[in-house]
């Protein structure tokens, strides 16, 4: 019989050490994965190998973030190695020698040194904010309470895969107008700035009166290539100063308010703040976040700031004894149906379930309206292309055209 050193978290939260005995550690693994402990850590009683025999203090901030999908990947993972029964300690050693960027292995770096000195594993990825959101440390901290740490990280890794894949269908149907317009840019520069102004002096020789959209397209030419540093550099002075309105707490709210009413846009992206909050919010709430700090971090990861203000007085009210619902009903960018909804959840005691259906119905409305979208700029576009193209060839060849008749005649 072999002698085995524990730390682990109660179902109560607290930190527990103490001594096991049993024949294998995969015995002593299962033993106190059956009194519901969340292991930190787990040695072969006077051995100095293993994981986490040496315990070292302090921790290192990482200074540089996670590739983007890396932290779904290593969620999925760390919850199939805790589910499997591996500590917490050996679990983040393994992910940190197989991370793949130098963010996710200096995160793993400190999270060890910190378990090793006692920390918990929600408190260590608070150290870590560039890597670890205020949600992510939040649903591990109600798995360590609960826990149920495997079951905890593979609702975190379902809700990352849920918004990432939201995120990706947006910007993958967005792709394609965004460069359409570029291009539509592009091209009417590279002709009015670079072709027009060549057939300058050829119509300047005419002695015939030129046409009206000949005479504009040269003149607006002119005016293009006159004016371009001046253009330039007010694109440049506009886009600053939006940007440091925007930093503002003021500015950011107006802003904000401005995007939800932007015609066509504007639905959309209140569509998405919905699904995310709802998203977020059902998650937390099944995986036992306590309400205020649910409605705290809902709040700052709506993705708007009317949305947070909005979350922000409902998280007043309810912290003076009233009902989610109630400020909700007063705030017009939550929809009746999801206020409804959310009064419903309350009273049966299933507003975690209700909350993902709004997640999923929004969820779908986006994609739909996306589709859409999508569907109606294409050709939009290509009309304005063809437009613009076909303003400054005809402005071009009916004045020589109008020559060569001439000529003949």
């Amino acid at each position: 019989m072999n002698h085995f050193k524990y730390a682990a978290k109660s179902p109560q939260g607290e930190h527990v050490e103490g001594t096991i005995s049993a024949s294998t550690k995969a015995e002593a693994l299962a033993e106190l994965r059956s009194k519901n402990l969340v292991l930190l850590r787990l040695d072969e009683a006077g051995g100095t190998s293993g994981v986490g025999a040496r315990w070292s203090f302090g921790s290192r901030k990482p200074k540089v973030k996670a590739r983007k999908g890396e932290l779904v990947i290593f969620t999925r993972q760390l919850a199939t190695m805790v589910g499997a029964g591996l500590s917490l300690l050996e679990s983040l050693e393994v992910l940190g020698q197989q991370a793949e960027s130098p963010g996710m292995k200096a995160a793993c770096e400190s999270m060890v040194a910190d378990l090793r000195a006692g920390s918990d594993l929600s408190q260590a990825m608070e150290r870590c904010p560039r890597v670890f959101s205020h949600l992510y440390a939040n649903m591990v901290k109600a798995g360590e309470v609960s826990g149920q740490m495997d079951v905890i990280l593979e609702r975190l890794a379902d809700y990352q895969e849920q918004s990432e894949a939201l995120a990706r269908e947006i910007r993958s149907a967005m792709t394609y107008p965004v460069i359409s317009m570029l291009l539509v840019l592009g091209i009417t520069a590279f002709l009015m700035v670079g072709v027009v102004p060549t057939f300058k002096e050829v119509f300047e020789s005419m002695d015939s009166e030129l046409p009206a959209i000949t005479e504009f397209v040269l003149e607006l030419s002119r005016s293009l290539r006159a004016n371009a540093g001046m253009i330039l550099m007010s694109l440049i002075a506009l886009t600053g100063s939006l940007v440091m309105i925007t930093r503002t707490q003021t500015g950011a709210y107006h802003w904000d308010r401005l995007r939800l009413k932007v015609p066509v846009f504007g639905p959309l992206l209140k569509k998405v703040c919905l699904a995310r909050f709802s998203r977020t919010f059902s998650t937390l709430i099944r995986s036992g976040v306590p309400i205020m700090s649910t409605l705290d971090i809902v709040g700052h990861t709506a993705g708007n700031r009317v949305v947070s203000k909005a979350v922000e007085k409902s998280r007043d009210s309810v912290r003076n004894g009233n009902l989610l619902s109630e400020p909700l009903a007063s705030e017009p960018v939550f929809p009746p149906m999801v206020v409804r909804m959310i009064a419903i959840g309350e009273r049966t005691g299933a507003l975690e379930a209700l909350l993902e259906k709004i997640s999923e119905f929004y969820d779908a409305q986006v994609k739909a309206q996306v589709k859409a979208l999508t569907s109606l700029i294409e050709p939009l576009l290509i009309s304005v292309m063809g437009v613009v193209v076909g303003t400054v060839v005809l402005s071009i060849f009916i004045p020589i055209l109008d020559m060569a008749g001439k000529a003949g005649s």
